[in-house]
């Protein structure tokens, strides 16, 4: 299992938020391209980018600190980047700039057209991002919550030919009160592409009880808060993920 380390940026600045509210933040770097070389020396195998900005806005603001990041990785690893990405030329600029996966999340639930057709412009570098609480997704920056079922529209978007799904459980995000194991293997169990659990992974256990569940589908987990505060240390997590693979 891959462990993914975040780095959420808001105003060119490395920050963390809890549960997505752009009034509880947490500052943790100023050098995005510094966060993205300490994760890459810490053994990350890919970076997880959000621009925080962007998916308020509904167009990317800190490409700036994105290409920082990207320079900074090189062609070491992989980079995915989420928010604000919502139209077929953000998403070509995006790649251009060196970024491997672009997550789409609102777009693909309020225009499903355009996925769709970023899936065919652009196989294999495609992610969903769904984010939900209880079971039902939310938008604009979790600002906005629908009715529509997480496991029906990731099975639409699976046929429509996107690499992976990540499955954010808004209520847990960057709280430390572990990841929601139950809804990211039952979403897992729905389909054939890769599950990326995101949102309220704490510590160690969560590591452990993730790589006992990840013959079901769930390929990587997203860390965030609790890398950056302490109680989860990213190499150990990794390593430990690596051990239970090999045993």
């Amino acid at each position: 299992m891959l462990i993914i380390p975040a780095i959420d940026l808001k105003e060119g600045q490395c920050v963390r938020l809890k549960q997505g509210l752009m009034d509880q933040v947490t500052i943790f770097s100023n050098s995005p391209g510094e966060q993205a070389r300490h994760w890459l020396d810490q053994g990350a195998r890919r970076l997880h980018v959000v621009d925080l900005d962007g998916a308020f806005a509904g167009k990317p603001k800190n490409e700036r600190a994105i290409k920082e990041i990207v320079k900074a990785v090189g062609d070491d690893i992989p980079v995915q980047l989420g928010g604000g990405i919502r139209d077929l030329d953000t998403i070509e600029r995006c790649l251009d700039d060196g970024v491997s996966y672009v997550i789409i999340g609102t777009a693909a639930v309020k225009n499903p057209g355009v996925l769709h057709d970023a899936c065919g412009a652009f196989p294999g570098h495609i992610i969903v991002g769904l984010d939900a609480k209880e079971g039902k997704v939310a938008v604009d920056g979790w600002s906005k919550m629908t009715g529509h079922d997480v496991i029906d529209l990731a099975k639409k978007y699976e046929d429509y030919g996107v690499e992976a799904i990540i499955y954010t459980d808004i209520g847990r995000d960057g709280m430390l009160t572990g990841v929601n194991i139950e809804a990211t293997v039952k979403l897992a169990q729905a389909l054939l592409i890769p599950v990326i659990a995101s949102g309220g992974l704490a510590g160690i256990d969560d590591i452990r009880r993730l790589c006992a569940v990840e013959q079901e589908g769930i390929s990587a987990a997203i860390a965030g808060r609790a890398i950056y505060d302490g109680s989860l240390d990213f190499a150990q997590a990794q390593a430990e993920a690596d051990r239970v693979a090999a045993s």
